[in-house]
């Protein structure tokens, strides 16, 4: 039977400068479904990234009403650990509820923004073809740069993952972000939660 599980984890406050810092979460993805490239991956996301990604959601399925995301208040703390909490769980609730939705995982900008760090600009470029590298390349690219999951490597050994090979090429064109080879993605979900 397929499963996903997806986990909204470890929240840290990135500074952007001197005088401005955000809250990322971790986002940790362990499936053995068919509609992913990857079965295990780990990607840090913003709330406003989450925010682009309901949009694009729902303009391309316009029948299909979305879950809502955690409400911005203007009263969010992120010294608070109540509200950051909060907000963590409603972000995984939203993506547990998009995750089940069939016509959903049909978008490409879901795939990329679970399975890669590129900023929602990029998404968008790569999911109209407008970069010289396919969204498949963007997820195996992102993936060569992290540290393999003992999970994904036990599958493999036992020759689960023949048709999930990992034939991975640098050759795509895809640079490192700033964050993504320091993800600090923890392997085992049963640690947390």
């Amino acid at each position: 039977q397929e499963f996903v599980t997806v986990l909204v984890r470890d929240p840290r406050i990135q500074k952007e400068d001197s005088w401005h810092s955000y809250i990322d979460y971790e986002i940790f993805i362990h499936t053995n479904s068919i509609c992913f490239t990857r079965k295990t991956s780990c990607v840090r996301r913003r709330y406003r990234e989450f925010v682009w990604l309901r949009q694009r959601l729902q303009s391309n399925a316009v029948l299909i009403q979305l879950p809502d995301l955690p409400s911005k208040t203007p009263f969010f703390n992120m010294n608070n650990p109540n509200h950051v909490d909060h907000r963590r769980q409603g972000l995984q609730e939203f993506l547990e509820k998009i995750l089940q939705d069939a016509l959903l995982l049909s978008d490409s900008r879901l795939h990329l923004f679970l399975q890669t760090q590129l900023s929602p600009e990029d998404m968008e470029a790569c999911v109209s073809g407008q970069t010289k590298y396919s969204v498949a390349d963007a997820i195996h690219s992102f993936a060569s740069l992290n540290r393999r999951f003992p999970i994904e490597d036990e599958e493999r050994k036992k020759g689960k993952n023949d048709a999930d090979s990992d034939s991975e090429s640098s050759s795509s064109g895809l640079g490192p972000s700033d964050d993504s080879i320091s993800c600090g993605c923890k392997a085992s979900p049963a640690s947390e939660e």
